[in-house]
């Protein structure tokens, strides 16, 4: 790299140190190649992201029209998932905006979406990494404001849950994949349900999930249909952003 920039080798040595201590670059244990960071990965994704939040607020909007629900924008960070845009419903009592918010994937219905396109055994990895993370892993805890009474805005779950382990997500997300969507039924909160239908992008790959959450008073006899209704609204945001039209 030195004679190729031309530089002291002690001064790039350096350097390349000061960039992989802020993650531009990273340097492989064993080979002691560097290759591009996640760092520099991360600064792209901000671009792309930048977009689909512009992208998106029609979408959400007209999500918020047909289901008058507070509808989100979800990316995947990790084992987390990331809350990039939401458009409130016009209900008193509602979700307040999660943006900047960041949940356990595996307990959320847009996290299992995000990562319903992977292999089997990335799924597993990810798996045995995050499938024991706290619900809500920061850097705040929004105010949900779902219900009148102090009872049905507990944080406490009440829900059967879907996913308790490896081969009870595996089973889930063939279940996404079968109907193009998932829902969660008082597993994340307690008198909350949701549903969540995935974005995807011009190479086929899932980049976002678009999720609706409410009342289960409200939402909880219709999530089939809350369902059926995100999927065909990611399904034209995906081709908005260059996915073919049938996914």
């Amino acid at each position: 790299m030195a004679q190729l920039a031309g530089r002291d080798k002690g001064l790039v040595s350096r350097t390349l140190a000061t960039l992989a201590e802020v993650g531009l670059v990273s340097r492989d244990e064993v080979t002691q190649n560097y290759r591009l960071g996640y760092q520099l990965y991360a600064l792209a994704a901000r671009t792309l992201e930048s977009r689909l939040v512009r992208a998106s607020v029609p979408y959400l909007r007209r999500m918020v029209t047909a289901t008058h629900e507070t509808t989100h924008l979800c990316v995947l960070r990790g084992g987390s998932v990331l809350t990039l845009a939401s458009e409130l419903s016009e209900y008193a009592f509602r979700g307040l905006g999660w943006e900047g918010v960041s949940t356990a994937a595996w307990r959320t219905s847009s996290g299992r979406v995000l990562v319903s396109d992977w292999a089997e055994d990335d799924l597993r990895r990810w798996y045995e990494a995050h499938g024991h993370d706290e619900p809500v892993l920061g850097p705040v805890t929004p105010l949900l404001m779902y219900s009148d009474t102090a009872e049905t805005t507990s944080r406490e779950s009440q829900g059967v849950p879907l996913v308790t382990d490896f081969e009870s997500l595996k089973r889930e997300v063939a279940h996404i994949r079968q109907r193009g969507y998932a829902t969660v039924d008082e597993e994340f909160e307690k008198g909350v349900v949701g549903v969540s239908a995935p974005v995807f992008d011009f190479r086929r790959n899932i980049i976002a999930a678009i999720n609706v959450s409410a009342p289960k008073t409200r939402l909880g006899t219709h999530l089939n249909e809350a369902g059926v209704l995100a999927a065909r609204v990611a399904a034209e945001l995906s081709v908005q952003l260059g996915a073919p039209a049938k996914i």
